[in-house]
C-alpha cells in the first residue's frame, strides 16, 4: 500500500488506499486535445502516451456503490498566476460497477481541505474503463478567477442518492515526492492526510 501525503477523507476519517488494478490494454492512445484557446494553470500529467499510471489509483465510489462506503478525493492545485478556471482534466477510470459518470467541482479552500464550491458539480459521462491509457474525464466550467499563490481544489464525487451514487471507479496517480491531496469518505467531510502518489490531472483556462 502506498502512504498519503495531504488528502481529503470523510466518513470515517481513515485514509483510503490506492487500489492495484489490471492494465486492461497495452495500447495507450493519446488524450483528447485541450482547447487552443487555454493555457495550463496547473499540471501533473507526463506524456501523451503515458500520462499516468493505469495500474494503481485511489479509489472512488458513492454511498450506494458495491463496497456500501462513499469515498471521494480531491486534488489541490495553486495557481502561479491570477488566471480564470475553465476545465479540468483528470485521470478518472470506470471500475465497471454502477452507473459510469462522475460529477467534478472547483472549491476553494478551508482549514487545508475543500470549502466554498466555486463551480460545478459538472456531470461527466462515458469514463474510460480502469486499465487503459491515457483519455481523460473533462469537465468545462463558467470562467472562475482564481488567485496566485492561493489553493484551490478540484473535487471528484457523486450523488448522494439516485442515479450516479453507486459508482466505484479509480483516480489514477502520478508519482511525486510528498504532497497533498484530499478525501471524503461521507460522514464526517473532508479531511487532509499526506501522500506520495498524486491524483493525475490538469486544469487550463486563460490568464489575464
Amino acid at each position: 500500500m502506498a502512504s498519503c501525503n495531504l488528502a481529503v477523507f470523510a466518513q470515517s476519517g481513515k485514509r483510503p488506499a490506492i487500489v492495484h488494478t489490471p492494465e486492461k490494454s497495452t495500447i495507450h492512445v493519446p488524450p483528447q486535445e485541450a482547447p487552443e484557446s487555454l493555457t495550463k494553470i496547473y499540471g501533473n500529467l507526463g506524456s501523451k502516451t503515458d500520462l499516468y499510471n493505469d495500474m494503481a489509483g485511489w479509489g472512488v465510489s458513492g454511498p450506494a456503490s458495491r463496497v456500501n462506503n462513499s469515498e471521494f478525493v480531491a486534488l489541490p492545485f495553486t495557481p502561479k498566476v491570477n488566471a480564470h478556471v475553465s476545465q479540468a482534466r483528470v485521470a478518472i477510470q470506470y471500475g465497471g460497477f454502477g452507473a459510469n459518470q462522475i460529477n467534478l467541482s472547483l472549491y476553494g479552500e478551508t482549514n487545508g481541505a475543500p470549502g466554498t464550491l466555486l463551480a460545478g458539480p459538472v456531470t461527466v459521462t462515458n469514463l474510460p474503463f480502469s486499465g487503459t491509457c491515457c483519455t481523460l474525464a473533462i469537465a468545462t466550467f463558467s470562467p472562475v478567477a482564481v488567485t496566485a499563490g492561493t489553493q484551490y481544489w478540484i473535487v471528484a464525487d457523486t450523488p448522494l442518492s439516485g442515479t450516479g451514487s453507486d459508482f466505484l471507479g479509480y483516480w489514477k496517480v502520478v508519482a511525486k515526492p510528498v504532497f497533498e491531496v484530499a478525501f471524503n469518505a461521507g460522514e464526517t467531510g473532508w479531511f487532509a492526510n499526506d501522500a506520495d502518489l498524486l491524483a493525475a490531472g490538469e486544469v487550463l483556462g486563460t490568464v489575464p
